[in-house]
């Protein structure tokens, strides 16, 4: 994965904002109605009779802590992953960490209810580390630990936590849960983004010359050359906006000509 240059700001971006206030909003739903906490957790014992909890129970909080934590945490890394991925991307990633979340909390700790966006938000913080890896974050707004460091740091407390069975009320299976189901859809990108590269370094073999076994070299028809031409266009666009940026009909192009001109 390249690594970027960013400088943290305090601007807010649409689906960052947009999780704050439903976390704010179910915070308040459950301090005015104790009882819908239970409605609105993930009870691994209880999924088929309740199997909405793995997806709300990422906006539901233990307690006003719980809450702002999580919360500046994603006001922080949120925004420069949305900025980079668009709003869509984002939001898919971010779902996509909190129910490897609720997968690792069934797997491994099946008998506790599990509450809080720490999964998706701890998915966030390795998504800005493998991003930013050099990054200076500030505890308490005085030492500065790189990114990379930080999140190696929280990745063997929530280890060592849920190993040593720690009953501290802290989902530690569910952390590592939006780390594992984080990094593999990280690391699927990457496969995909490299297979990318490749493709664009077929076509531009074939858009300029194509060698006939050891014969003249030939240029591509006017119809395939601009076949060639609209997948270059869509190449540019992925690596600008990346692969959630497609329409269906540019996905449907790429594939077609991957397929035609797919080196065995």
């Amino acid at each position: 994965m390249a690594h970027r240059s960013y400088t943290f700001g305090f601007q807010l971006t649409p689906w960052v904002k947009r999780l704050i206030i439903a976390n704010a909003v179910l915070f308040l739903l459950t301090w005015v109605a104790p009882g819908a906490w239970r409605w609105l957790a993930f009870e691994p014992a209880r999924i088929l009779v309740q199997p909405w909890g793995i997806l709300t129970y990422m906006f539901v909080h233990g307690g006003f802590w719980h809450l702002l934590i999580n919360m500046l945490m994603l006001f922080f890394f949120g925004p420069p992953l949305e900025q980079m991925w668009g709003g869509r991307e984002f939001l898919k990633y971010y779902l996509v960490a909190g129910l490897g979340g609720a997968v690792f909390s069934f797997v491994f700790a099946f008998n506790y209810p599990v509450v809080g966006a720490s999964a998706a938000v701890f998915g966030v913080m390795l998504a800005f580390a493998m991003n930013w890896p050099d990054m200076p974050i500030y505890i308490w707004g005085i030492f500065p630990v790189k990114a990379k460091w930080l999140i190696m740091f929280l990745t063997v407390i929530a280890l060592m936590g849920a190993l040593g069975g720690a009953q501290d009320g802290v989902a530690h299976f569910a952390h590592l849960g939006g780390f594992a189901a984080g990094f593999l859809y990280l690391k699927l990108d990457d496969r995909v983004t490299h297979k990318v590269r490749r493709l664009r370094k077929n076509l531009q073999k074939q858009k300029f010359s194509v060698a006939t076994g050891g014969g003249p070299r030939r240029r591509p028809e006017p119809e395939e050359e601009a076949l060639l031409d609209e997948v270059d266009r869509v190449l540019d666009k992925i690596s600008a906006s990346g692969l959630a940026s497609l329409s269906e009909e540019e996905k449907k192009i790429l594939d077609e000509v991957s397929r035609k001109y797919r080196q065995n």
